[in-house]
């Protein structure tokens, strides 16, 4: 594993750790390859019922390194173009593992969160934020536009006039307006992040497992299906889940009034 990513998994839940604290945890293009190593790994690995995304240090990520860019400048377009796409393509990778892997995914935010580290807690099923967070989508600050999935994921969060706000102006927002528009799930004081991220993924971990996998397909797959597509959908996940040991677990622990043990 790079030393741009550490994975680490313990009791079901996989946390992978944006690990640049010097640099605000930028994207390079070191880090981008490991992010789609780190993210496919999980997406593989039986053991893992949860991943938890998160910064080391005191932020999140601050986007795309752009000190790393600067020195693209001094080669051709057509050269810094293929690197980038490069780079671009690795990315969308782990974004592409993201959302198609069966588990839920929580982005546990605390400091900076801008550019492609924005378009990455809109990619997670689930985000936590610390009260001191900071978001921005920031591409045209420095003359781009989005990637990451952020014009496909933003949309579909807060809608298309804020999502051409945060898109088009890069201001950035508090933790309460990231909530309020739909971004982010939970605000929580700095100090209690780890514990309550570990809280959630734990929760998340304990659940049924294949039911959670069914859910967040059909959930993901809701916006571009139609009506008599959906149900279809539903009914099949419905009966599949039937025949599974957590559909009895679910129902004997209800009836018996307990707790569930999902295998």
């Amino acid at each position: 594993m790079s030393e741009n990513i550490s994975t680490t998994v313990r009791d079901g839940v996989a946390t992978i750790v944006l690990n640049r604290p010097e640099v605000l945890n930028a994207l390079n293009p070191e880090m981008a390859s490991a992010l789609k190593d780190a993210t496919s790994s999980v997406a593989a690995d039986s053991n893992v019922r949860c991943v938890v995304i998160k910064g080391a240090g005191e932020h999140f990520m601050a986007g795309g390194d752009v000190r790393h860019f600067h020195k693209l400048l001094q080669e051709s377009p057509r050269d810094a173009g293929e690197k980038i796409g490069g780079e671009i393509e690795d990315v969308h990778a782990a974004i592409t593992s993201i959302h198609g892997m069966p588990k839920p995914v929580i982005a546990s935010i605390r400091g900076a969160s801008a550019g492609f580290g924005m378009s990455l807690v809109a990619a997670c099923d689930l985000a936590i934020a610390a009260e001191d967070a900071v978001f921005s989508l920031a591409y045209c600050r420095i003359g781009t536009s989005p990637d990451g999935g952020s014009t496909w994921t933003l949309p579909r969060m807060v809608g298309l006039k804020r999502a051409m706000e945060l898109a088009l102006l890069g201001d950035r927002i508090t933790p309460q307006q990231a909530s309020d528009y739909g971004l982010i799930n939970w605000v929580v004081p700095e100090a209690e992040l780890d514990k309550k991220t570990a809280e959630l993924a734990a929760r998340l971990a304990a659940g049924p497992v294949d039911a959670l996998a069914r859910t967040k397909f059909l959930l993901g797959q809701s916006s571009i299906a139609d009506l008599d597509s959906q149900l279809a959908a539903e009914k099949a996940k419905f009966i599949a889940g039937v025949t599974e040991a957590e559909f009895a677990e679910g129902v004997r622990a209800f009836v018996e009034k307990r707790a569930a043990r999902f295998p």
